[in-house]
């Protein structure tokens, strides 16, 4: 299907019926991610519907059937999950990387190539799917199930020392969270951004400092990457890229410590990005890349989600308005997270 035909609709449906290894869930809120908007403008390799499909990849719900294979759950659990549906689950993509790179069945993600989770309604495969902790609010830990567990996971996996340097570039709502869980886990942070209110909540979530990566040098002359440079002594230890900015990117090496600085990828530009093989192969910086992950690594980032009071600010508004919705998120006019609450 051409992207350009792609139409939001709002449309009644029937229940759907889970089979042997899902959980029909009374969806509770399901949350709008950038990545919903990608089908519009695709990245190559991006799953597309080829028919009627109800968008949505990141919500919490109520369990009221179980699939006969089901484990750990019982009916009236309040449960998220992750999108990912008829993989293995045990081969070493399955386990140690993404669910899209199963090595015995083709993956499919929910709320792209099959129906998500803006409906009342969904789906989700039981090993997916996991219980709440009891003190987070289930319609606001919706986002924690594509957003916070790809920005815990931006972090978590750099496994620096206590006290390392840690830029946050892109300070939205997926970068907001990244720089409390980089609070929370003992790093300092700087936040980049080109916009002035994620700067101010970057600093209100405990950045030490803020730059805009486009402002003109300073009175001494000194550009961002100048300031970076002296407040951190050689460079930060890791730079985590939030947004889809080819620029952004690209620019990210002259911020990293030569010889030890890592450089992690989670936004996806649309356009291709360019880095020096010789700095690379002679070991300048590292590149790593971190996403929504797989079942395995889901209760980490949502149990310290839970101990650390880590959340999302979310909008809530009703079904009718997901058109509303996308087109706010299009115009990058989103501060946070906006939710269907069911």
């Amino acid at each position: 299907m051409d992207p350009k035909d792609l139409k939001i609709k709002i449309n009644q449906i029937p229940i759907p019926k889970p089979t042997a290894d899902q959980v029909l869930v009374k969806i509770l809120c399901a949350s709008l991610c950038h990545s919903d908007i990608m089908i519009f403008d695709p990245t190559p390799g991006m799953q597309l519907p080829d028919k009627p499909t109800t968008m949505g990849h990141e919500a919490t719900g109520q369990i009221v059937e179980l699939g006969a294979n089901a484990r750990g759950l019982k009916v009236g659990d309040k449960v998220g999950f992750n999108p990912a549906t008829g993989v293995c689950y045990e081969c070493y993509a399955c386990t140690k990387v993404h669910n899209l790179w199963c090595e015995k069945t083709p993956p499919m993600m929910q709320g792209f190539g099959i129906d998500g989770y803006f409906a009342e309604y969904a789906v989700a495969d039981w090993h997916n799917t996991m219980v709440l902790p009891p003190d987070l609010d289930p319609y606001a830990a919706a986002p924690l199930f594509c957003a916070g567990v790809t920005a815990f996971h931006g972090i978590n996996d750099l496994k620096l020392e206590t006290g390392s340097w840690v830029a946050v570039i892109g300070c939205g709502g997926l970068g907001l969270m990244g720089i409390q869980y980089a609070v929370a886990m003992g790093y300092k942070v700087i936040g980049i951004d080109t916009a002035a209110v994620p700067r101010e909540e970057a600093l209100a979530a405990g950045a030490s400092h803020v730059f805009d990566p486009s402002a003109k040098a300073d009175a001494k002359g000194r550009t961002y990457v100048d300031q970076i440079l002296e407040i951190t002594g050689r460079g930060v230890d890791a730079a985590v890229n939030f947004t889809d900015s080819k620029r952004a990117y690209e620019a990210m090496p002259a911020i990293l410590r030569p010889g030890r600085g890592i450089l992690m990828a989670v936004g996806i530009p649309s356009e291709p990005v360019s880095f020096s093989i010789y700095d690379i192969s002679l070991n300048k910086y590292r590149i790593m890349g971190a996403n929504n992950g797989q079942c395995y690594n889901l209760p980490d980032a949502i149990n310290f989600s839970a101990k650390h009071k880590i959340a999302s600010k979310i909008e809530y508004y009703n079904l009718e308005d997901l058109p509303k919705m996308v087109e706010k998120l299009q115009n990058h006019t989103v501060r946070g997270r906006l939710g269907v609450k069911f």
